[in-house]
């Protein structure tokens, strides 16, 4: 029997602004919604949901996942009850169920305990350059061994028990048992969607931000395999300093165009902007700019005069590993990734 929690949109308010009260189930959202079919009712079910405190449902469900935040409901909500920002709360509230060290959580909702950890892990790194006596070479050599660490690190010890996590709750808990074949038949669907958001060219309006999620997909991730594995900023080869730079001026002009919307609001995705949604934003777009100035002083010979962009720039990185892509908004990307694939994986 479904257990009812009246409670529940106090707790979800905590995730994001919207008004699911406000909704008297008229189905506009749902008719707009281009991801609405027989079978399924978007966003109407989650609304549902959230307002009855279905708790269990919310958290066995893909749903929220799918939804890529056109805008189109809130902008046809006669009641102003703002579903796509429920569907968006949604998204943060089960980042937080799916992570089993808790961490989501609190930084999730308290604003004060995010910049704590953005000052403590400045100041270790502070400290580090500081044992090494500021050694320019050193620290950049130790900086390179952190990438290497921590990829490896957070991908094996926090990542990948969050996505077993979400997988118990919206697979092996759900009523359908998919065959084990199915997840080897459906896995190029994962590595498409999660290199394309191609679902995303479902809504209407997205076009133009679908290209620009996927040039800064690649440029992040061409840019992670030049700097680890290619050694940006120690190598003498130019056909990579070349491509560094180019990966690094896309993550900047992209991220510079998401805090652009964000500061204007131009578009009902930018509306409501949590400190998670800025965390994102801000500390990529100060990667893609540390990266660039780093090597400019570096080609230019003025690296030991500014040593200190390369201490900020690592601050950026270090705080950019352990906080936002483990605990962050970056993960619902990996999220959305997975729940189209299990979805294919229970429908096959």
């Amino acid at each position: 029997m479904a257990k009812i929690n009246p409670d529940f949109t106090k707790e979800l308010s905590k995730y994001g602004a919207f008004d699911p009260n406000a909704c008297y189930n008229c189905g506009h959202c749902t008719a707009v919604c281009s991801l609405s079919d027989e079978q399924n009712s978007f966003p109407r079910k989650m609304v549902r949901f959230s307002v009855l405190g279905l708790e269990n449902e919310i958290q066995e469900s893909l749903d929220p996942w799918l939804c890529y935040y056109c805008g189109e409901c809130t902008a046809t909500c006669p009641r102003e009850a703002d579903p796509g920002e429920l569907m968006m709360s949604l998204r943060r509230y089960l980042t937080v169920k799916y992570d089993w060290t808790g961490l989501s959580g609190l930084l999730y909702r308290y604003i004060g305990v995010t910049l704590s950890a953005f000052i403590l892990l400045a100041l270790i790194v502070v400290g580090v350059g500081a044992s090494l006596n500021f050694d320019l070479h050193k620290i950049m050599q130790y900086g390179h061994l952190f990438e290497m660490f921590a990829i490896g690190t957070v991908f094996l010890l926090i990542l990948c028990p969050n996505v077993l996590h979400m997988w118990w709750l919206t697979v092996y808990k759900s009523d359908a048992k998919p065959k084990i074949k199915n997840y080897f038949k459906s896995f190029s669907d994962l590595i498409v969607h999660m290199f394309t958001q191609k679902r995303a060219l479902s809504c209407d309006d997205n076009k133009f931000r679908w290209l620009e999620h996927l040039i800064l997909v690649f440029s992040y991730l061409l840019l992670l395999f030049t700097t680890v594995f290619l050694n940006w900023f120690e190598t003498n080869n130019v056909l990579i300093i070349f491509i560094g730079y180019i990966e690094s001026i896309f993550i900047f002009l992209i991220t510079f165009d998401f805090v652009r919307r964000r500061v204007k609001k131009d578009a009902e995705i930018s509306t409501h902007s949590q400190p998670s949604d800025w965390f994102f934003v801000i500390w990529l777009l100060l990667m893609g700019l540390t990266a660039i100035l780093v090597r400019l002083a570096i080609d230019f010979h003025f690296i030991d005069t500014f040593s200190w962009l390369y201490y900020l720039h690592l601050i950026v990185l270090v705080q950019w590993a352990l906080i936002i892509v483990p605990f962050g908004k970056w993960t619902h990307f990996l999220y959305r990734s997975f729940a189209i694939y299990f979805q294919k994986v229970i429908n096959t």
